[in-house]
């Protein structure tokens, strides 16, 4: 049986461009065939059973040739697999879909495109310059700039092109802007008009020069401009000083990097205009086995306080509890102790009201807290906690501060594994390099284990490749961890929370330094 290719527009940088369909295309999808040119946090969405076959170029360097990118669509699809041929921006604007497509068609394999957002577009749009306007262009052209201007059969007409178009978007200009913009001006187009470079636009780290047609390529090169880039030519340029929006947002340019399994909880930093970088360095699993909860279950009438503290917490316990056949009602007289904010909205969403929230969110808050509640059992004895059951269901790996502490007051403690954390199969080469070339600016770890693993990830240079990147922790434990490591901490909030880090981070990147 013969599968089908998804032929799909990535977008030009920014993950929130990515289509609902493509997002869909990639989920579904066995085989994922992508480029160089496109954001890789999109590969965050796909199943990681999916089989991925990188087949980008960078510098001019193939990774795959079109023929041999070609022959892996048909042989993949043949073997009855859903594909998605990934590609950075929208597949029929310069992107070779087309010449793809028509291969699948000849073999007779089912295929649907899915367009997405070109850079001819959106790179313009993100530095503020609208490629059409009532005043200023209603004409637009959109060009290749990497073909050989000076060969006699070139494609573009040159003449019409200069004087009949009111906005032209060069793609892939950057090695010819200086035979391009001559090209302009030898068929008649003004030597005086507004031109704008544009080098990877939406993203973390696009750059927009303005000049002229006589003096842009100057300017590319005293600025060392690299592709990708788009160059827009046109009046329309002149409103990019009006218009310019992204640049105004108080964390462009700063990509944070995350490493736990998703960002929620970061969106504060992609709204005022940083780029979250997503790279988990640890994955949540349930416990290897369920004996210790499930006995704990059976005989959840017997404890008088349930602990919970964390979200991943909440989840995997009361998944367990209806796995088991029971319910809410079962927590009937059972007194509920939430370990932060965020965990006891978490534990609100199944209509239970929760008793206590310590004010610190650690085990030492907690040791204070229920102090504080059996004060009056302190007061006449050594063993305030006599007499209390107390049940814990928390990570398999996790700090004894707080059950010995119940145990040396005198209460009984049952603290059964709920979910654990393990080192998923990531690379960290793509990450190695952004970090060689300063490209993130903040480092966020959000437990030891995310530092640790981060460590054994991205090899023996890791750390020294943090020592120029701003290190964001939640806690004192993750602090040791990356002051062990020779590194410095420079973000540690009061409260253990992600919002928390998140309101330091904005904190330390406003201030001006």
């Amino acid at each position: 049986m013969k599968g089908k290719v998804y032929i799909v527009g990535a977008g030009p940088g920014d993950i929130g461009l990515l289509t609902v369909k493509g997002l869909r295309c990639l989920q579904q999808a066995e085989v994922v065939v992508y480029d160089f040119h496109l954001n890789a946090q999109i590969l965050n969405y796909i199943d990681h059973e999916a089989e991925f076959i990188y087949a980008g170029k960078r510098g001019g360097k193939h990774t795959m040739t079109q023929d041999q990118i070609n022959s892996t669509l048909v042989e993949k699809a043949q073997e009855g697999k859903r594909i998605c041929r990934l590609k950075g921006g929208d597949p029929f604007v310069f992107g070779r879909g087309g010449e793809e497509a028509e291969v699948l068609a000849k073999a007779g394999i089912e295929f649907e495109i899915v367009p997405g957002i070109s850079s001819a577009i959106a790179a313009p749009a993100y530095a503020g310059i609208p490629l059409t306007h009532r005043v200023y262009s209603s004409s637009l052209a959109i060009v290749p700039g990497y073909e050989d201007v000076t060969k006699k059969e070139s494609s573009i007409d040159w003449t019409r092109l200069a004087t009949g178009v009111g906005t032209i978007v060069f793609l892939m200009t950057v090695k010819n802007i200086s035979m391009v913009c001559k090209k302009l001006i030898e068929n008649g187009r003004s030597a005086d008009t507004a031109v704008a470079v544009v080098r990877w636009g939406t993203r973390a780290d696009q750059k927009t020069l303005t000049g002229t047609l006589s003096t842009i390529a100057g300017l590319v090169k005293e600025k060392d401009i690299k592709p990708p880039a788009v160059m827009v030519v046109g009046n329309v340029v002149k409103l990019r000083e009006t218009l310019k929006w992204v640049e105004k947002k108080p964390l462009f340019g700063q990509r944070i990097l995350v490493t736990r399994e998703h960002s929620y909880g970061f969106e504060a930093l992609e709204s005022m205009g940083a780029e979250i970088l997503e790279f988990p360095t640890i994955q949540i699993v349930p416990p290897a086995n369920w004996s210790q909860l499930d006995s704990a279950i059976d005989k959840i009438e017997s404890y008088d306080w349930l602990i919970l503290t964390s979200g991943n917490g909440v989840r995997y316990f009361f998944q367990r509890v209806f796995e088991k056949g029971r319910d809410i009602r079962d927590l009937k007289g059972l007194r509920i102790c939430a370990v932060g904010s965020k965990t006891a909205s978490a534990i609100n969403k199944f209509g239970i009201k929760v008793d206590m929230v310590p004010k610190q969110f650690n085990a030492e808050g907690l040791i204070e807290s229920f102090l504080h509640m059996t004060e009056h059992r302190s007061q006449n004895s050594d063993k305030p906690f006599d007499g209390l059951q107390f049940l814990l269901p928390r990570a398999e790996v996790a700090r004894e501060i707080f059950p010995d502490a119940v145990r040396e007051l005198g209460g009984e403690i049952d603290v059964p594994p709920v979910y654990r954390t393990v080192k998923p199969k990531v690379h960290g080469k793509r990450l190695q390099r952004f970090l060689k070339e300063g490209k993130i600016s903040v480092a966020t770890f959000t437990s030891a284990a995310t530092f640790n693993n981060f460590l054994e990830i991205t090899g023996d240079e890791a750390a020294s490749l943090l020592k120029e990147v701003t290190i964001a922790v939640i806690g004192p434990v993750t602090e040791k961890a990356v002051l062990k490591a020779g590194l410095k901490v420079d973000i540690m909030p009061e409260e253990a929370t992600i919002d928390a880090m998140v309101q330091e981070i904005i904190k330390h990147a406003t201030v001006p330094k």
